[in-house]
């Protein structure tokens, strides 16, 4: 789900949770007023100022999170996009640049360096020379992988990570 749907989601949970305060507000308002018989110091009216306060702060606070994943909250592309916007079988030397732009940082590391490479490197080497960890790479080349980008045979011990061309 991308970040600003979700956002607008949560935004709009959080006018449901107002327009609940707000109900049920009233509604104990109403009871206080029919039941309490001390007048406005009744300890009653101090529990309803409190409850509403709680909520509004809850709501205010969810409203902010809300906000934040509609305007900051970062996207991330999806194997599927990358999978949309190139085809394994146009992949050449020549739009290489292109596939880099759509990776993040650590994918484009990896993808660098099996270019460099001439298109055929050991997963092990990968590690080496990325100085990521082990599990980074694996996740890294699962995700390249699943784009269609490049593919991994097994070799012994260890996997050649081929480019896909």
């Amino acid at each position: 789900m991308k970040n600003r749907v979700a956002g607008l989601v949560v935004i709009s949970i959080a006018l449901l949770i107002g327009f609940i305060i707000f109900s049920f507000n009233r509604a104990l308002t109403e009871i206080v007023n029919t039941s309490c018989t001390h007048g406005s110091s009744c300890p009653m009216w101090g529990t309803i100022d409190f409850q509403t306060n709680i909520g509004i702060g809850i709501m205010a606070f969810v409203v902010l999170i809300g906000l934040y994943l509609v305007f900051f909250g970062k996207e991330e592309k999806s194997v599927q996009v990358i999978r949309q916007q190139i085809a394994p079988k146009e992949i050449t030397k020549e739009n290489y640049q292109r596939i880099l732009k759509n990776l993040d940082k650590e994918e484009q590391v990896i993808f660098e360096k099996i270019i460099e490479s001439q298109g055929t490197i050991f997963q092990s080497d990968l590690v080496e020379k990325s100085s990521f960890s082990k599990v980074k790479v694996s996740r890294i080349l699962d995700k390249l992988e699943g784009a269609g980008l490049i593919e991994r045979k097994r070799r012994g011990m260890t996997n050649v990570v081929v480019l896909k061309y």
